[in-house]
């Protein structure tokens, strides 16, 4: 059985998709929410409105999934789609409000086998 000591935090990545989409036109509206629903789908989650992170096991998922998203976006708008390694997630500074905290917790769902 292999160590664990394989899993590395400069091995597992995250991938956080960020949308600028035109809400103008019922249309447009129908589009946006359609695209937010398909990164829920594909195991995204919410880290503020219009910006969605999804954990990954490693760099060879991410090309899967950039091709997908590019496939489900809508004709208008702006998406950008960023990817890190789990040590840079973590070294993340998140501000709410005037508190800080000074590194992000993985999300609940993420579990090792």
């Amino acid at each position: 059985m292999r160590a664990l000591s394989h899993l590395s935090a400069y091995q597992h990545m995250w991938v956080m998709v960020l949308f600028d989409l035109p809400t103008s036109t019922q249309t447009e509206r129908r589009a946006y929410t359609q695209f937010r629903n398909f990164l829920l789908d594909q195991s995204f989650t919410m880290a503020q409105y219009s910006v969605y992170i999804r954990h990954t096991t490693g760099r060879a998922q991410i090309r899967p999934i950039i091709r997908k998203v590019e496939a489900a976006m809508p004709p208008e708008g702006k998406v950008d789609i960023l990817q890190f390694t789990d040590r840079q997630y973590a070294d993340i500074v998140s501000l709410r409000g005037k508190r800080r905290r000074d590194s992000r917790e993985n999300p609940d769902q993420f579990l090792m086998f």
